[in-house]
């Protein structure tokens, strides 16, 4: 079949299925017009169903975010689910959105969906931040949740992302079976939603899960209310929700946990899903917190909070006794975290032995919290990047007899506590704010804090970017000349960067894990792409630990690289040198034309 007639299908099928008068025209308009360039990358291939759910642009086209595209996902994930869950039906479904154009509606369809297989739903009311979803999932013990957002992405997106009935969200191979699901039910659709709200299969448990959520927050995470209380009029907070849902929810926290209240970012306090004060509404771009640490400037404040727009993620910021200001790494932020909770579980009464504590993060986060583990005796556990593979983690060692308090990966994203298992924005900022106030009652502040973790623990710095290639072909040649870099044997790994011995590679492409034998297999499951993971460290105790990898969406090769030891200057000037090598001569930067980040 010509691309010419399958284009002219595609288009007729959708003209066929879309009842959105607005959407109906974009297309109708491109094909009448001749737009055959717009109308492929708008038709195909159609927007994939993965372990993030769906994420996009919201255009009309089988390869966007629109109406369609949400109804047939939410068939055939109803339909998945009744299949593969017990008492599916009975047990429900948690639905919440946030603030984004088209969120709401999509919320409702999306309910009208599962209501039309005959299933119970729990449709959150009003827009509510991402963790809601998994709370109430895990609360209500439903089969399943689905929360519309695009979390921290520019403002013409959207997506629909998925837990499953462990309040996790999806993996392999849910994934996989809810897209054959999708796929396989794409016929006549429900478009009516006036009625979801009144069907007797549809329940309203906002305020009630409301109350249970801030009184678990206050139940697992609420350290000393009286301290809390005499310290908050000592210092001053800054919040920014970067235009988005959080801030009723931090006012509520900061009520229940005794702090005085905060100082909003009014150009940004508001839900308001353009976005107009920042390009892109995640704290960990440049210039996102500028407004907030003007802010904090002006009232005198020394500290910033900053949740990005469904309230997932937490960033913040310290003005030190010069008046710089310190905004803090989302590793560091990691590590700061873990040493609380840690402190608190050992404290006396707690009932809790450090034994049976884990703590887990990313492949690609920070590895002090393993250095913290070998001196202080709990567990530290590495997985694949994403809060799918860090909450599930948690479950096997929740399963296997572990308390897993913390959990994190270096973009921003913290855990806490056994009741979400995925990343809190809203819990992650209370933590911070108590470590403030018992740290002030000290004297002293979280850099001085940190810098005597990495006095007792080592210093550790990262150094995170990329390089570009817009040639797939040309980063298979890269990864395959990094494993067969010499003739000595197969596979030959590089054995040296800057200096220092490469002491273990693990391979999570091919499987392999030179610290593994006899198996030589690697405890981390594999990954769709290119991925190698490398330890290496000289005599002198400097090491440094470096994960390559390809990206799923973008002409890149990503790198994320960390450095440790005592000598503080030695380490940066390592990292200087291993990143040159790396671009030189594993990736030959030059030979290949590769861009740097």
């Amino acid at each position: 079949m010509d691309s010419e007639k399958q284009l002219s299908q595609l288009v007729a099928r959708w003209l066929e299925l879309d009842r959105n008068n607005a959407t109906r025209k974009e297309i109708q308009g491109l094909w009448d017009s001749g737009n055959v360039k717009e109308l492929e990358s708008r038709m195909s291939p159609r927007i994939k169903f993965g372990t993030a759910g769906l994420r996009g642009r919201m255009q009309a086209g089988w390869a966007r975010m629109n109406d369609l595209i949400v109804i047939q996902a939410s068939q055939g994930l109803a339909a998945y689910v009744v299949q593969e869950v017990p008492n599916a039906l009975s047990r429900g479904v948690v639905i919440g959105h946030d603030h984004r154009h088209n969120s709401e509606h999509w919320a409702k369809l999306t309910a009208a969906a599962f209501l039309a297989k005959g299933m119970k739903v729990f449709l959150l009311r009003g827009i509510v931040h991402t963790p809601m979803v998994p709370f109430s999932v895990k609360r209500l013990h439903a089969a399943c949740g689905v929360m519309i957002t695009a979390s921290h992405n520019p403002k013409d997106d959207n997506g629909y992302k998925v837990y499953w009935e462990n309040a996790v969200q999806i993996i392999e191979p849910y994934d996989q079976g809810i897209s054959e699901s999708i796929e396989s039910d794409l016929g006549p659709a429900t478009w009516d939603t006036s009625d979801v709200t009144a069907s007797a299969l549809s329940s309203d448990v906002t305020l009630e899960m409301h109350d249970a959520y801030f009184a678990s927050l206050s139940a697992h995470l609420l350290v000393d209310k009286r301290l809390n209380e005499s310290t908050s009029t000592a210092f001053k907070f800054v919040n920014t929700s970067m235009h988005g849902v959080s801030d009723s929810y931090v006012k509520r926290a900061f009520e229940g946990f005794g702090f005085a209240p905060f100082i909003p970012v009014k150009e940004q306090q508001q839900p308001n899903p353009d976005f107009p004060t920042v390009r892109f509404p995640n704290p960990e771009e440049k210039g996102a917190l500028d407004l907030a640490l003007a802010t904090a400037e002006r009232e005198g404040a020394c500290y910033v909070l900053a949740q990005d727009p469904d309230s997932d993620r937490f960033s913040g910021a310290e003005r030190g006794p010069s008046g710089t200001w310190t905004v803090f790494t989302g590793d560091q932020l990691g590590a700061l975290f873990a040493s609380h909770v840690i402190s608190n579980c050992a404290t006396e009464g707690s009932g809790k032995t450090l034994a049976k504590i884990a703590l887990v993060a990313s492949a690609v986060s920070s590895k002090m919290i393993e250095a913290m583990a070998k001196v202080e005796g709990f567990k530290f556990v590495q997985c694949l990047t994403g809060f799918k593979y860090i909450g599930n983690t948690a479950l096997d060692l929740v399963e296997a007899g572990y308390q897993v308090p913390f959990g994190y990966e270096e973009a921003i994203g913290f855990m806490f506590g056994d009741e979400i298992r995925d990343k809190d924005g809203v819990a992650a900022t209370m933590v911070f704010v108590q470590m403030v106030a018992a740290l002030r009652t000290k004297g002293q502040t979280l850099q001085d804090h940190l810098e005597n973790l990495y006095k007792k623990y080592g210093y550790f710095q990262t150094n995170n970017g990329y390089f570009i290639c817009n040639d797939p072909p040309t980063i298979d040649t890269i990864f395959s000349r990094i494993r067969n870099f010499d003739s000595t044997s197969s596979p030959s790994y590089p054995k040296q960067i800057a200096g220092l011995t490469i002491n273990a590679v693990m391979d999570l492409t091919t499987g392999y894990d030179n610290t593994n034998p006899p198996t030589y297999k690697p405890s981390l499951p594999l990954s769709s792409g290119h991925m190698i993971q490398f330890r290496a460290e000289n005599e002198e105790g400097l090491k440094i630990f470096l994960t390559t990898r390809t990206s799923g969406t973008e002409p890149k090769i990503k790198y994320y690289l960390e450095g440790s030891g005592q000598d503080r200057e030695a380490v940066r000037n390592l990292l200087i040198k291993v990143i040159q090598e790396l671009g030189d001569v594993w990736f030959e930067a030059g030979k290949h034309g590769l861009g740097k980040s």
